[in-house]
């Protein structure tokens, strides 16, 4: 269930908040919450109609993506992992990733492909992108880690509704009444938790 977090807080008050909040999490419940994900995903249309789906490996305390990664690839559909542009400051590559992918750890410490540009899925190309998120509300707005990585990558979709369809996944425990919001930020037509299906289309 969702807890009040006050609408005047801070958006990095919130961060921390959220981010504690869901690093308390047992590996009994992230185990289930990542199950049950699995099965949201499984029924929701846009991620059934996808064949290229870009996704991304829980770090954090954030939702497990690995069983929801296994699903696809039975299903045999392709899946890319953002890698941290080299040139660019503040942009995501993403690549396709398999089980022989060879990994290497970025300056966040998240695990991303080594990169090889043969590998590269210009952002076009891709049907879906799942995002992850700190906080999310009732208006699937969504607050991320305060890079601005997403909100750049889904940028043309905002504005023109082109390119791929972002989805957002998270905890229930993530969701907020309200949250603050900036001109740059972009909300997400979809919210996948282990218990709902937010849709704001």
């Amino acid at each position: 269930m969702k807890q009040p977090v006050q609408p005047s807080s801070p958006r990095q008050h919130i961060r921390q908040h959220i981010r504690l909040r869901r690093r308390a999490l047992t590996p009994a419940q992230q185990q289930q919450a990542s199950e049950d994900l699995l099965t949201q995903f499984q029924q929701a249309e846009s991620a059934l109609q996808a064949r290229h789906i870009a996704l991304y490996l829980a770090n954090d305390g954030e939702i497990d993506t690995r069983p929801l990664i296994a699903w696809l690839w039975q299903q045999e559909k392709s899946v890319y992992l953002p890698v941290l542009h080299p040139f660019s400051k503040g942009q995501l590559l993403f690549l396709h990733y398999t089980p022989a992918t060879r990994m290497t750890t970025n300056k966040y410490q998240i695990e991303e492909p080594r990169l090889d540009i043969r590998l590269v899925k210009p952002v076009h190309e891709l049907d879906l992108i799942c995002t992850p998120l700190v906080a999310f509300d009732s208006t699937g707005q969504r607050l991320g880690m305060g890079g601005g990585y997403y909100d750049r990558t889904l940028n043309r979709w905002h504005h023109e509704r082109q390119g791929p369809q972002p989805l957002g996944l998270a905890h229930d425990c993530q969701q907020v009444d309200v949250l603050p919001f900036e001109a740059w930020d972009v909300p997400l037509p979809e919210i996948l938790t282990p218990s709902c299906h937010f849709s704001w289309k």
